[in-house]
């Protein structure tokens, strides 16, 4: 139908339709270049660490454009990191409440989002939730089961609330109901990045880590070793992987000597020794081997030993000046190498 033939009155509706979708792109458009103004502001305030700006520039940019995403993120980041946990007073609560509806409004949007999926999960762990927390956490694996790096996140969230546990809730036997403690979950996650990369030492130093950083247990501390071991196995030339060993020695020796017999803490604290003594082998400009092997003499085995005692404190005097000597040429050629960036 040409123009001519339609009517005249169809003609000037469908004009002034015309007109104002035209007007209203318009101020669509000015209103979406007005919020990204804003969110730019807000990103540069994030990145500064000044949060309240953040937090007004970010609210401004979604009040033009409801369904920037990221600004929904990052305005929860922002109100979470003027969150303080475990304060209950009544502002510091509503910028919880405030940091949740952003992140959920986020989520919403994108609701596979890994980062924001990240971002939700760590929030309702702040709030001590374990349960929301939990489900978000495990999407995450679920969406990328195979990223490594996610397996040590979720057990980092479950390690956090590992730390109470007696020994024999860490076995199970008081969960009744069948459910694994935090620690078997955690446990369960190391082992399972193990399994998909039994190769990759990695591994093995998060789960020793994991056992080293609960309170102190033989059966803690020997289950850490066990894993340390296996890492020098996968990298024998590797001194910080012969150092974990040592320092691990050392705690049982010294932290757990009233749980130990002198035979059993002299064992143990020779077997540290030759784990350090090992890595400043492999590295002889590695200071810290040295440290470690002066705190052994002197902390553990000058008293295990009277007959020797002297000897082990003037060896442990002795590793304290190679200490030195290498943490100042460390320095030194730290210096010489920023000398040459400039």
């Amino acid at each position: 139908m040409s123009l001519k033939k339609m009517n005249p009155a169809l003609i000037t509706v469908l004009a002034v339709i015309l007109i104002f979708a035209t007007t209203s792109c318009e101020k669509l458009k000015l209103k979406n270049l007005q919020a990204n103004h804003y969110f730019t502001n807000a990103n540069q305030a994030f990145s500064e660490q000044k949060y309240r700006d953040a937090i007004e520039n970010y609210e401004k940019a979604l009040e033009l454009n409801p369904n920037l995403v990221q600004a929904h993120r990052f305005l929860g980041e922002s109100y979470k990191a003027v969150y303080n946990p475990g304060v209950e007073t009544e502002r510091n609560m509503e910028r919880a409440d405030k940091a949740l509806e952003a992140l959920k409004k986020a989520y919403e949007i994108s609701p596979e989002n890994e980062a924001i999926i990240h971002s939700l999960a760590d929030m309702y762990d702040k709030l001590r939730n374990f349960e929301e927390a939990e489900k978000l956490f495990l999407k995450i694996l679920e969406m990328n089961p195979t990223n490594m790096s996610n397996y040590y996140v979720v057990a980092e969230f479950y390690k956090r609330y590992a730390g109470g546990e007696s020994e024999e809730e860490e076995e199970g036997e008081t969960a009744e109901n069948g459910e694994k403690t935090p620690f078997e979950k955690a446990e369960q996650m190391y082992l399972r990045r193990i399994e998909l990369e039994p190769e990759n030492p990695q591994g093995y130093a998060y789960i020793a880590q994991f056992y080293e950083d609960l309170d102190p247990t033989i059966a803690r501390v020997d289950r850490a070793y066990y894993y340390h071991d296996l890492r020098t196995q996968l990298e024998p030339e590797n001194p910080r992987a012969w150092l974990s060993k040592g320092v691990n020695r050392w705690a049982k020796a010294f932290r757990l000597q009233n749980r130990l017999t002198r035979q059993q803490r002299l064992q143990t604290a020779k077997a540290g020794e030759q784990a350090l003594l090992k890595a400043s082998e492999l590295d002889p400009k590695y200071p810290e081997p040295y440290s470690w092997l002066s705190v052994i003499y002197q902390s553990v085995l000058a008293k295990i030993d009277p007959d020797r005692a002297q000897r082990y404190i003037e060896d442990g005097q002795m590793y304290i000046e190679r200490y030195k000597e290498a943490r100042e040429a460390e320095a030194e050629r730290q210096r010489l190498e920023e000398e040459l960036k400039k």
